[in-house]
């Protein structure tokens, strides 16, 4: 059974330094307020649909070298380019369309604390 481009994932984990910025960039890539939850040492702001969280550990650090997790954006590429350089982020591969006819979009991007992750939009 092929699963490309179907949902396998439970719950994605974002790691963090300063974990109010991350919330903070999260918060205004999403469009929607992050609640914080905080255990003193470990800290969690869920991501909406219970898709995950960013979170902050002391022995959790951010990677731009492990698994890329991929923000689907529908037909908002674009918006989300945006206000990922507006909140501080960083583009690192341009949106760039998939060569396979009807797949759509991708882009890679630096989060605020050096996390690598992607957006997958739709024509």
């Amino acid at each position: 059974m092929l699963y490309c481009m179907k949902s396998i994932f439970y719950w994605i984990e974002i790691p963090s330094v300063d974990f109010d910025r991350a919330v903070n960039f999260y918060s205004q890539l999403l469009g929607v307020e992050l609640e914080k939850l905080d255990w003193g040492i470990e800290k969690m702001a869920c991501l909406p649909d219970d898709a995950g969280s960013v979170f902050y550990s002391p022995e959790f650090k951010p990677s731009v070298d492990g698994v890329i997790a991929n923000f689907n954006t529908g037909k908002d590429i674009d918006e989300w380019i945006k206000r990922i350089e507006k909140n501080g982020g960083k583009i690192v591969r341009p949106k760039d369309k998939i060569d396979e006819d009807g797949r759509g979009w991708f882009a890679l991007f630096h989060d605020t604390e050096g996390n690598r992750l992607g957006l997958y939009g739709e024509f």
